[in-house]
């Protein structure tokens, strides 16, 4: 289902229990998104790079002088960006300046040889006038109309070590330290490389007509992203109150903040909900790669600390993850009955890769504050390749700016062909979670209800009942923790009773984050992906 937010091996993770049988985290810890990003801690200061356009040999950015300016109009169809930076070349100093319409190289300058005083007066003067706001009171910075909003970026993640480094592979480490040997079997290396890619991200990002040089990898800001969804919140508003006027500005605002990539078409107004739903969405996925960005810096500080001996990236990265997975058998019993419920649920145009089973840490504790609750299933959980490292690091997650058709929960599906509607894939390569999912008493809808944020009293659990369901005759059972999960295995069946619900797959919510358990983690090869 839709990514609503938010992995050593083990063989006994899970304690489970194969045995077929015919069918007879905690409470949400963040007020907001918005609240959460700011609240966080800041992320690993690196080094910044000159702009790419620059080709002065040599160069380095002077301190922190460095600064990305964004300008979105709809009304005058602007929609562009100004770069600032000081350059430092053999002892000399430069002020680089590049401008144009977003997504262009446009035109730039290249201002000196000067000393340091006089690079340094050029920059400022040039901030000052694009943006009425001083370079010495930039933490205070403040939007002036009609002039260039300041974009907030943490680094430059490609510059990492400066000197003595040489490249070994995904990282570049010092001279004196050795990588040792991967310690994870080769499919999950695999997947460790493909969650944490770097082109899977840029690929994410401009899907969604994010502007990549303007928000490159390794420069997200958790304060950028929370302004983003503040200036959503205000779109919102407007919305409700049926304020046309102002949603051209206020448009223009976010763009502005969140830069998008639109070439040369006048920017669109957001005007209506499934537009403002859509860009909370992308948001989000935003404030995940930021996560998954952040764990690789992390790891990244750990390793030059380090004087000799250096675990492989792809197992630093792994161990960031906080999680373990454990590759299945594929001649097992356990693969077996998750390939048939793929097959019987599924269309034909995917197959599975590989399946790993998922222990992430703390999570069987949260997930026994339910342990009186029957009804257990193991239901599809479908997301875009971009957000799989935020999710097993964080596990599933309600945020407040996330809906949908049944309300504020994490959506689940007993149809694979449900679920992999919200999968983006990356190289027809895709990822969808399989999740032990405790419904407890079902409450039954049949028509939407986006208001929903909690099951209704004397209820667990919401079903979104569709006109059709895997075949309940054909369940098989897996034991987990000494738990029955129920896992469809037939195929899809019409349902006589809900033939007039506006649902024609059924929709399974819970609205309390620890009600699931993530139990399997599955790489589908897609054959023919329509997105």
């Amino acid at each position: 289902m839709a990514p609503k937010r938010r992995a050593t091996s083990s063989a006994k993770a899970g304690g489970k229990k194969v045995k077929e049988e015919p069918q007879a985290p905690p409470k949400d810890k963040f007020t907001s998104a918005k609240e959460a990003l700011k609240a966080a801690g800041p992320q690993v200061k690196v080094l910044r790079n000159p702009d790419s356009f620059c080709h002065l040999s040599n160069a380095e950015v002077h301190e922190d002088f460095d600064c990305m300016l964004n300008q979105t109009n709809i009304g005058q169809n602007n929609n562009k960006f100004y770069v600032i930076q000081i350059l430092v070349s053999g002892g000399s100093y430069y002020c680089w300046t590049r401008w144009g319409r977003v997504g262009e190289s446009g035109q730039n300058n290249l201002a000196g040889p000067s000393n340091v005083g006089e690079a340094i007066k050029c920059f400022e003067k040039k901030f000052k006038d694009k943006t009425k706001n001083n370079w010495s009171d930039r933490e205070n910075f403040v939007s002036q109309s009609g002039k260039y909003t300041l974009i907030e970026v943490d680094g430059d993640q490609d510059a990492v070590v400066k000197v003595d480094t040489v490249d070994s592979g995904d990282v570049k480490v010092k001279n004196a330290q050795k990588i040792l040997p991967c310690t994870l079997d080769e499919a999950t290396q695999r997947l460790i490389r493909f969650i944490f890619n770097n082109d899977m991200f840029k690929e994410a990002m401009t899907s969604m007509n994010l502007d990549i040089k303007k928000m490159p990898l390794g420069k997200l800001s958790k304060q950028q992203i929370a302004k983003g969804f503040e200036a959503l919140e205000e779109i919102e508003s407007a919305i409700k109150k049926g304020d046309q006027k102002k949603l051209e500005d206020l448009t223009s605002k976010f763009f502005t903040i969140i830069p998008h990539n639109f070439g040369r078409n006048r920017p669109p107004i957001i005007s209506d909900e499934s537009v403002l739903q859509s860009k909370k969405e992308m948001l989000l996925v935003l404030a995940d790669i930021e996560v998954a960005q952040s764990l690789k810096a992390e790891s990244e500080k750990v390793k030059e600390e380090m004087e000799d001996m250096v675990p492989h990236p792809v197992d630093q990265n792994y161990q960031s993850l906080k999680c373990n997975l454990s590759l299945l058998d594929k001649k097992s019993k356990e693969f077996k009955i998750i390939e048939k419920y793929l097959n019987a649920t599924g269309g034909q145009e995917l197959s599975i890769v590989d399946v790993w089973q998922v222990e992430r840490d703390a999570e069987a504790e949260h997930f026994s504050e339910h342990n009186a609750l029957e009804n257990r299933k193991l239901l599809w959980h479908g997301t875009n390749v971009a957000v799989v490292a935020a999710i097993l690091k964080s596990g599933l997650r309600i945020m407040p700016h996330s809906g949908g058709r049944v309300g504020r929960g994490i959506y689940f599906a007993s149809e694979n062909i449900k679920s992999v509607g919200y999968v983006r894939p990356s190289n027809n390569i895709g990822i969808m979670f399989l999740n032990e999912v405790a419904l407890g008493k079902e409450h039954t809808i049949t028509l939407d209800d986006p208001s929903l944020r909690k099951a209704p009293d004397g209820y667990d659990s919401v079903v979104a009942r569709g006109q059709q369901e895997p075949d309940p005759s054909k369940d098989v059972f897996i034991e987990f923790d000494g738990k029955k999960v129920a896992v469809p295995q037939g195929k899809v069946i019409k349902q006589p009773q809900y033939e007039k619900s506006y649902f024609s797959n059924s929709e399974y919510l819970i609205y309390k984050e620890s009600q699931c358990r993530i139990r399997y983690l599955l790489e589908l090869q897609f054959q023919n992906f329509w997105g």
